[in-house]
């Protein structure tokens, strides 16, 4: 079949290369325009624009899938439309462009977490399992029938990081099967079943870390939004970054009451301890949590009230 892939960032990656490699045609690559990344704001191309340009591929870049857009990938004459993390919908005319239609690989278990973080409301909600799921696009949100899944077991300690490159690398074999059954006429899809959760995209407000909720919760928030968009926490009014935390030790700690402990920084939280191991101080690279502790001019430390209450 003729294929045009449309993917934005490098959880995509995969599965371009994987439907480049396989005995189909891609025909091109629809990507979100150059955006300006760095302290510098230099514009720069996304993940599925640098790998298609080294692929050699005709590439549309568009940030809505407008009239232009649909004129462009109608001049491709595809079989069938991929989309994997986009970033904007598929509307009809474009919808049915294709003779198949479209395909998404959505990284959940659907009708789990339908929307665009599905990876990190998993992860914040305490999932020990995910997985991947291709499904056939649809006009309501990631509503469509699904082809196949592959099931993902949540390693100890998993950032959405983490877990977004592992089920990058799982759902493009995936991907590739259900596109070559799709080409041999043995496709099936099934409904979906179950009561739907929704993912909406995160925003900074997000990342910020509960301390007087159970270790638990506070290290499940701490992995979903690692490494976008950050989990943090204030002290002494001031943002603070963290890049690496884990379960701390057994001390007695009031929740949101910080402590320093061999080379770490213990904080409390409603049932036990979080140890910081990383961190970033507004305005300053990533440190060692002991030397932020160091710098410091206080020893009586807590995390700031107003920031430690009131988390979903």
């Amino acid at each position: 079949m003729r294929i045009v892939f449309a993917g934005t960032p490098a959880p995509a990656v995969p599965s371009l290369r994987a439907l480049a490699a396989s005995s189909h045609e891609l025909v091109g690559a629809v990507t979100r325009r150059d955006a300006p990344l760095g302290r510098k704001r230099v514009l720069t191309p996304s993940p599925v624009a640098a790998v298609a340009e080294e692929l050699g591929l005709q590439t549309v870049k568009a940030d809505r899938l407008d009239a232009d857009a649909t004129a462009a990938i109608d001049a491709l004459r595809p079989d069938l439309g991929v989309i994997v993390a986009y970033g904007g919908l598929v509307r009809e005319p474009l919808l049915s462009l294709p003779q198949h239609g479209w395909i998404n690989l959505h990284f959940s278990l659907l009708p789990a977490w339908r929307g665009a973080a599905p990876v990190q409301h998993a992860l914040i909600a305490g999932d020990r399992v995910t997985g991947a799921s291709v499904f056939q696009l649809v006009p309501a949100l990631d509503a469509g029938d699904v082809f196949g899944e592959v099931r993902y077991d949540v390693p100890r300690g998993a950032t959405a990081g983490d877990v977004l490159t592992d089920l990058a690398d799982a759902g493009a074999a995936l991907l590739v099967d259900v596109v070559d059954a799709i080409a041999a006429g043995s496709a099936v899809a099934a409904p979906q079943a179950g009561e739907p959760t929704l993912a909406p995209k995160l925003s900074i407000a997000d990342g910020l870390l509960d301390f007087t909720a159970s270790a638990d919760a506070v290290l499940d928030r701490f992995r979903g939004t690692t490494p976008e968009p950050g989990a943090h926490t204030s002290i002494g009014g001031q943002r603070l970054k963290v890049l690496a935390a884990h379960r701390g030790p057994d001390l007695a700690l009031a929740a949101g009451e910080l402590t320093l402990s061999g080379r770490d920084v213990v904080v409390g939280t409603a049932d036990g301890t979080v140890l910081l191991t990383t961190v970033q101080p507004a305005g300053k690279g990533p440190m060692a949590a002991a030397d932020w502790w160091r710098g410091l001019r206080t020893d009586d430390v807590r995390v700031d009230a107003m920031t430690s209450q009131g988390m979903a």
